[in-house]
């Protein structure tokens, strides 16, 4: 029996020409993005590849103290799995789904043996990896050099992008995770924020009140991020 139809709206999918990504449909399945689950875990074996449909997962690393920081995100702009092409088959970071949506997933062993087939899907993959190294290696300087008020601004951008809503669900708690920063700090940046009218945060959900405004406050990180991408 046929699969169900698929619509995609996957980036690196889409990129393909109609013949490959046709090919490429009846051996992918749908599956869930619940929040809060963990989709690769350090060190433990990957088994298969994701091109994420909408909602967002992040990479994580802990550290020994029993700190989290956020490295990276991956929307529908990206694919999880890339590194199973050069048959490394365990995960260095934790990937953690922080924004509900869904997937199209393929058995690890077939997507290495598609990426060595089909040069269009090997291109479209690899390019969303080198994007996603930008926007780790970006991060880092990010991190390392910008005041926490403009690196909240540019990481609710990257959030409004992916969630395509200007109502994010998200509480102060997870946002200090995300940015490495203690909770006082992260409500004085927001706070400064919404009494600007940029955001509202309530309830465990930001309201993007005024997005140009918003880019306006983001450092340069934001947008040279959402250039590579858009390459």
């Amino acid at each position: 029996m046929d699969k169900p139809f698929l619509e995609v709206t996957n980036r690196a999918l889409l990129s393909l020409p109609h013949s490959v990504r046709d090919e490429l449909v009846p051996r992918l399945t749908p599956v869930r993005l619940s929040l809060r689950d963990t989709v690769y875990v350090p060190d433990r074996p990957v088994d298969g590849a994701y091109f994420i449909q909408s909602g967002m997962i992040s990479s994580v690393i802990a550290l020994d103290d029993g700190t989290e920081s956020e490295v990276g995100i991956i929307g529908f702009d990206g694919v999880l799995g890339a590194q199973l092409y050069w048959r490394s088959t365990t995960s260095f970071a934790t990937y953690v789904v922080q924004m509900t949506g869904t997937a199209l997933r393929m058995d690890g062993r077939e997507f290495r043996s598609c990426m060595a087939e089909m040069e269009p899907l090997r291109t479209a993959v690899l390019q969303a990896e080198e994007a996603r190294q930008a926007q780790t290696m970006q991060t880092a300087a990010c991190n390392a050099r910008h005041r926490l008020e403009r690196r909240l601004a540019r990481w609710l951008l990257m959030m409004h992008d992916l969630a395509r809503s200007d109502a994010i669900a998200m509480t102060q708690d997870f946002l200090a995770v995300m940015l490495s920063v203690h909770r006082p700090s992260l409500t004085r940046a927001a706070g400064a924020l919404q009494d600007a009218g940029i955001i509202r945060h309530r309830g465990g959900r930001i309201m993007i009140l005024d997005r140009t405004a918003l880019e306006a406050s983001a450092c340069e990180c934001y947008r040279a991020v959402r250039n590579r991408f858009a390459l």
